[in-house]
């Protein structure tokens, strides 16, 4: 059974995309974060919950905060790419709810009002969402490096606050020279699957 997305999008936003380790100097504009986000916030989570939360790192000042917070394979990245998103999760994401879960607005309450299960959902429900996130910028054309090598709490103080718990920061571009690692590989199909 074939998919129904054609083999040149299967390719840019799957098969031949990868993690991007250097960039062109290339603006990434406000406007293609906009229309990331635009398609991207249509991905399934639980609750129909919008826990992430993206902090565009632009500033010079902001970009050399947020370097030293970084582990040291990842700072002449970070200091380098475009653009850097700080991505997040928003622990009281459930102030929202009704809004967002009409149908059902009691949910903030009945499931969501102790901040431990809030927490947990947060970060769940926002890593879906981060990974919605880095298909929509290969979706526009550009290349994410998404990284978890960083001193959170740092990021986290200089950043953020407490009822924000960061997940990533992600180089954002074109693709530079030898932006790529050789692929590694994946697991197969029956690696993976099992049927019961």
């Amino acid at each position: 059974m074939s998919l129904a997305l054609d083999a040149a999008a299967q390719d840019l936003l799957f098969r031949e995309a990868r993690t991007a380790n250097t960039f062109t100097d290339e603006p990434v504009t406000d406007e293609q974060v906009q229309a990331i986000y635009d398609l991207v916030k249509y991905g399934p989570t639980a609750f129909n919950q919008t826990p992430l939360r993206i902090t565009l790192v632009r500033s010079p000042e902001a970009r050399e905060r947020l370097v030293k917070h970084m582990a040291e394979g990842n700072q002449p990245k970070t200091a380098a790419a475009p653009l850097v998103a700080i991505l997040s999760a928003d622990n009281e994401f459930h102030e929202e709810l009704p809004a967002l879960l009409p149908h059902f607005p009691q949910a903030k309450d009945m499931f969501f009002a102790e901040r431990p299960v809030r927490e947990q959902s947060a970060v769940l429900n926002a890593a879906l969402q981060a990974a919605y996130f880095i298909v929509g910028v290969r979706a526009a054309g550009l290349a994410a490096g998404p990284m978890t090598g960083l001193d959170f709490a740092g990021v986290q103080k200089e950043f953020l606050d407490a009822d924000h718990t960061p997940l990533m920061v992600i180089n954002i571009g074109k693709p530079g020279e030898d932006a790529w690692f050789p692929r590694s590989p994946r697991l197969s199909f029956d690696e993976v699957v099992t049927t019961v």
